[in-house]
């Protein structure tokens, strides 16, 4: 039986040595990828730097592609459609990372700007995987959460779902977790523009961690420098990776279209495509795992809660998981190495791999909040190692 021939962005993790014995596999830099090169190939294991449009696959013998990535929109998929071209993504897989980007976001403008996020009120524009994830945290910081998702109203019905100008109205921070949708009656490419930025009624906390295209970043930038926002934080540009060096100098946190890039969320995304594959090509291997995800190196984080306020032992807990001021550090001193920080992003676990020690807690919502946001509490006499 012939092998199913295989062209895979080489910055996939934890792919290489899985299908060597039953595929035909090229590893191939992602933006790279020809129409040569996917020419005689059955199969595309990409991520979102490579563009699967007619340019790409006019002429090729390609049957199934699989993005190991929540977002699509680098596939044209009324293409694929109409060629019998079978495609699919990783739906929910960096969801929990991008959730933790949020937080952690959040508690350093917490500690810098000496907020209290249980007073505050969260708008979250798009309730779908990654949403709902951000949700849950941002309950579990005791914040008032309001939510917007058009399709899923129009689905569902109104219920639990807001206006956008109730979230414009009473939002102190909007998050946006959208599809960029280019047009249709969803249409999200330029929804946050000066039009919105001027209908807010409070100097609003902006994150967008979904598609850069999302934010009309001229009027962002614009409304910036009118001191139309508490902070901006975003982690997706227009044109990456030749991003604006203007607008990054003015936002509070920026980062390299990284949010979902924990290591949680990397393994998630390559067993959901292998997944896909084998199944598409009956190859065997509808159950594999990644191997050896490597595990953070200390799993136990023990804080001193003596004299500290509660959000300063959430912001010293969650920062030792992960702590968005090193890639924002990263990012300004070299914004030309966008794509290498990507490329070569650290090992990052998201906080159910990590239990937590608390000695002399006097919070008594602490420990609950800490389970909410996805850690283990150990008793305060357990050492154990989970």
């Amino acid at each position: 039986m012939k092998k199913v021939r295989i062209i895979a962005d080489d910055k996939i993790p934890f792919l290489r040595g899985a299908l060597e014995n039953i595929a035909d596999i090229v590893y191939l830099p992602g933006s790279k990828i020809s129409a040569t090169d996917v020419k005689n190939a059955d199969a595309l294991l990409i991520r979102t730097r490579t563009k699967c449009n007619a340019s790409l696959l006019n002429g090729s013998e390609v049957k199934f592609i699989a993005t190991a990535t929540i977002g699509y929109d680098h596939i044209d998929t009324e293409y694929c459609n109409k060629n019998n071209i079978f495609w699919t993504n990783a739906p929910g897989c960096n969801s929990g990372s991008v959730e933790q980007y949020v937080v952690s976001a959040l508690l350093n403008l917490a500690i810098t700007m000496n907020l209290d996020l249980s007073s505050m009120c969260m708008g979250i524009i798009g309730v779908g995987n990654v949403g709902s994830k951000v949700t849950r945290a941002a309950g579990a910081l005791g914040m008032k959460v309001l939510l917007n998702d058009p399709p899923r109203a129009f689905a569902e019905g109104l219920d639990g779902f807001e206006s956008l100008e109730k979230i414009k109205k009473e939002a102190d921070i909007i998050s946006f977790h959208v599809p960029l949708n280019l047009d249709g009656p969803f249409k999200t490419m330029g929804l946050a523009d000066a039009q919105f930025f001027e209908n807010l009624s409070k100097k609003v906390i902006l994150i967008n961690s979904s598609r850069g295209e999302v934010i009309n970043e001229t009027e962002l930038l614009e409304g910036i420098k009118k001191s139309l926002f508490r902070a901006v934080i975003l982690d997706v540009w227009h044109n990456e990776p030749e991003i604006n060096t203007e607008l990054l100098k003015e936002v509070q946190f920026a980062s390299p279209h990284i949010a979902g890039y924990s290591t949680d969320g990397k393994a998630n995304g390559t067993m959901m495509s292998v997944q896909a594959l084998s199944r598409f090509f009956k190859l065997g291997m509808d159950n594999w795992l990644p191997k050896n995800v490597p595990l953070p190196e200390n799993s136990i984080i023990t804080v001193d809660c003596t004299k500290k306020s509660e959000t300063v032992i959430l912001h010293e807990v969650y920062s030792q998981t992960y702590d968005i001021r090193v890639d924002d550090s990263m990012l300004r001193e070299d914004v030309s190495g966008f794509e290498e920080q990507r490329g070569k992003y650290r090992l990052r676990r998201e906080p159910g791999n990590f239990s937590v020690k608390l000695i002399n807690n006097h919070w008594p919502e602490l420990e609950s909040r800490l389970e909410k946001l996805g850690f283990s509490v150990l008793e305060p006499n357990c050492f154990c190692e989970l």
